[in-house]
């Protein structure tokens, strides 16, 4: 998008018109359809978001800006916000949060291009399920049938005692899942939103739909294991969020220019917190400063640089005499990328290393990241 485009967008959202969602969304959509991926209809797009923006009278509330930006940021990940259960828009104060459902997820599995399928059940205590693990790996699940053959009810079939996800890669291999209802119920509550309904006395989707929330917990957590492209890694860190409470920490600029990419905790999953207004250089001398840090003097590029270790996670802060420049800035950021593949013991866990990290870079950065990882895939066995 040019950087024109930006300017009309963000000086329309300060003005006084337009004062909501569905103004915003009419006055740009024209800069929405050069935005968008080109096998995204920004027609259809429209009239989606506009159904979900109105079937949630909560959501008139939020700010529109933050509507507009979950709207943009689920389009460029090709999923479709409301009734599909691709994404949804759920207010989060006066913010909205954009929460992938588990078709959502499944959808971009699918579309790494390595994930030939991916599916989720439940199982009922009246069903035949066998799980095997170890060296050989088996997962069996039978479900109740009535004469003829035909699956039974869910009455029939009893209470839900647990649930299970499968993934089918492209050369016939496959891994799962499987998880026990307490497993999942432990899980559910922990949520922030959860907790919030219960002491509010309000009814979650957990309390109106439990098995479709517990079949996306089974997929959340198989998707960990798979090659994660950037469109599915931004949605599960957005629905980590969600589910801790946490701001989401979209930005307008940031969604529409296609530079939107959330700092994740690679433990947890989660987004961290962000301030978007917090000064750079700040926040690095901040980094340099923290106790427990690790600080080495070095050369990045020919640039005077300080190499930051805390724990796992290595930082790259050139020397705040040299960073008025974009160059400099930018060999700080392949810098610290290059270390992060380093770190990679195996050649599967570089890939998804590589396949996060490439997205971030473009012209002679990217080509510089393609020629360190290939150095380094060639070095491990």
């Amino acid at each position: 998008m040019s950087l024109q485009t930006l300017k009309n967008i963000n000086r329309g959202a300060a003005e006084e018109s337009p004062k909501n969602f569905p103004a915003m969304l009419e006055k740009f959509k024209g800069e929405i359809a050069r935005a968008l991926p080109k096998h995204i209809n920004p027609d259809r797009m429209a009239r989606i978001a506009l159904t979900a923006f109105r079937m949630n009278p909560k959501l008139g509330e939020c700010d529109p800006r933050s509507v507009f930006a979950a709207v943009i940021q689920s389009s460029q990940m090709g999923l479709e916000v409301g009734l599909m259960g691709e994404a949804h828009l759920v207010p989060f104060g006066d913010q909205c949060q954009l929460i992938p459902g588990y078709t959502g997820l499944m959808k971009l599995a699918r579309q790494s291009g390595l994930v030939q399928d991916i599916y989720a059940h439940e199982v009922r205590v009246n069903d035949k399920f066998t799980l095997k693990l170890g060296l050989e790996r088996n997962l069996e699940h039978e479900p109740l049938t009535v004469p003829g053959g035909f699956p039974a009810s869910d009455e029939e079939r009893g209470e839900v005692v647990g649930f299970y996800a499968v993934a089918v890669f492209k050369d016939g291999s496959r891994t799962f899942v499987a998880m026990s209802r307490k497993e999942v119920e432990r899980i559910r509550d922990n949520s922030r939103g959860y907790q919030a309904a219960k002491r509010f006395k309000k009814e979650s989707v957990w309390d109106s739909d439990f098995t479709a929330m517990g079949l996306k917990t089974a997929i959340r957590r198989l998707c960990k294991f798979l090659p994660k492209s950037p469109e599915l890694a931004t949605a599960l860190a957005l629905d980590a969020a969600a589910e801790s409470g946490k701001p989401q920490n979209l930005d307008v600029k940031d969604v529409i220019d296609g530079t939107y990419a959330p700092i994740i905790d690679e433990d947890t999953g989660e987004i961290l917190d962000a301030d978007p207004k917090q000064d750079e250089t700040k926040s690095q001398e901040q980094e340099v400063k923290t106790e427990q840090a690790k600080v080495e003097k070095t050369e990045i590029f020919g640039l005077k640089a300080t190499e930051v270790k805390r724990g796992d996670t290595m930082t790259i802060v050139i020397d705040p005499r040299e960073q008025g420049s974009k160059p400099a800035k930018a060999n700080a950021k392949l810098a610290t990328a290059i270390k992060a593949m380093e770190k990679a013991s195996t050649k599967e866990a570089l890939d998804e290393i590589y396949i996060r990290l490439e997205a971030d870079f473009e012209g002679a950065d990217l080509e510089a990241l393609m020629r360190e990882y290939r150095r380094i895939k060639d070095g491990l066995i």
